[in-house]
């Protein structure tokens, strides 16, 4: 391990070395209003809007272009992402961006059209094959005007210098990493949130305090997205159960926009762990929802963490007034259940296990800045905890969960 040490150390000397902007922040209720003005401001002329088919069904995208008619900005539409947003979508995107003659894009929607959002608009720049992007600072050239307008709270994108893609040929996901995919303009309206349902709600809720607990807890975190991550952990725990038994709670709904915006203000500069590195090749090979995924996988991984970051841990459990890190991983769980998150996933097949483990440390080592080193068989045994119960350890037992006090 002591090589994937020496990586992370030199990366986190590279990062200190690269600015990492912040969008022009606006929020509140109803500020989807000011899009039209922000974006004549910059000299945009026509706009091309990354969204989904289910946001033009639920009426939500009408209340962007009603808005842009008004104001006599032109715009083409494109709602062809899908979750997991592949390679296609993106050429697709591309195409459809320089067919209509557009010069900014405007991303509306959750985690998969913002991403997607981005690579159309590096591909855009760059005239180069998605795939060719992969990895860290391979855009570095300044983006179309891009604003990002998330529809749930969780992937922080609006914030990120991060971008994944899936590749279903590879049954695979990968990132580009890249200051300038951080969108110029990001706007967080509660009311564009208010109709989600209670499972999207939680898992991109789950997501947000995944990122923000990761980041805390790699080596990666300094000051200020320890400030980042502590507000939004703390918001978290108060209001997110509040949103899951009342979408309709603007006030709710609004903390958890800013939380989630903290929450990737803090992980695009501290970087993410173990949680995020199984999730993607989860969503790879099953397409479990990211969010959802983040969610179950987050008290396994933190039990494993644990015992090389107690103090750290500890630092969390007092945010919300509990007393140690067992605690801290306890509440984590008590969430999950009050949001109705499983606690395995009914798509996972024992004979992938090695694959998808041996992919995660290979995402993870050297890049990610986690506090303990995991082996193939350790990432092994904690996805087999995550096989459907009846079929655990191909013996239908329950084993016991480690305890941070043993």
């Amino acid at each position: 391990m002591w090589l994937y040490k020496v990586l992370v150390g030199m990366n986190k000397q590279i990062n200190k070395l690269v600015p990492i902007p912040f969008p022009d922040l606006h929020h509140g209720a109803g500020c989807i209003k000011d899009a039209a003005s922000l974006l004549h401001a910059i000299g945009v002329k026509k706009v091309f809007i990354v969204t989904d088919n289910v946001l033009v069904s639920l009426g939500i995208v009408d209340r962007l272009t009603e808005l842009f008619d008004k104001h006599r900005l032109e715009y083409v539409v494109f709602d062809g992402v899908m979750p997991d947003p592949t390679i296609a979508t993106v050429d697709a995107g591309v195409e459809a961006y320089f067919h209509g003659n557009c010069d900014a894009i405007v991303a509306l929607g959750g985690g998969s059209p913002i991403d997607c959002a981005k690579i159309i608009g590096a591909k855009v720049v760059t005239n180069a094959e998605v795939k060719a992007l992969s990895g860290k600072l391979k855009v570095r050239k300044k983006l179309p005007p891009f604003m990002a307008i998330p529809t749930t709270a969780g992937t922080g994108s609006e914030a990120t210098i991060a971008a994944v893609i899936t590749d279903p040929a590879s049954r695979s996901k990968f990132a580009v990493i890249d200051p300038t995919l951080v969108p110029q303009i990001a706007l967080l309206d509660p009311e564009l949130m208010a109709g989600l349902p209670k499972m999207i709600t939680a898992a991109t809720g789950m997501d947000a305090l995944t990122h923000a607990v990761e980041a805390y807890l790699g080596s990666f975190s300094n000051a200020v997205t320890d400030r980042y991550a502590r507000d939004a952990i703390v918001t978290i725990f108060e209001q997110l159960p509040r949103a899951y038994r009342d979408g309709t709670d603007l006030y709710a709904r609004e903390a958890m926009a800013m939380a989630s915006y903290q929450a990737g203000c803090a992980f695009t500069r501290a970087f993410v762990g173990y949680v995020h590195a199984i999730a993607h090749q989860l969503g790879g090979f099953y397409h479990i929802p990211h969010g959802l995924a983040n969610a179950v996988l987050l008290p396994y991984v933190l039990r494993f963490s644990a015992p090389a970051c107690r103090d750290r841990m500890s630092e969390l459990a007092a945010l919300i007034g509990l007393a140690d890190g067992e605690n801290f991983i306890d509440a984590v769980e008590k969430l999950n259940q009050q949001l109705d998150i499983p606690t395995s996933f009914t798509q996972l097949l024992e004979e992938d296990i090695p694959e998808i483990a041996k992919r995660a440390l290979s995402e993870a080592h050297g890049t990610y800045p986690v506090p303990r080193y995991m082996t193939q068989s350790q990432c092994e045994a904690l996805l087999m905890q995550l096989l459907p119960i009846d079929n655990r350890f191909g013996d239908g037992n329950n084993h016991a969960k480690p305890s941070l006090r043993s």
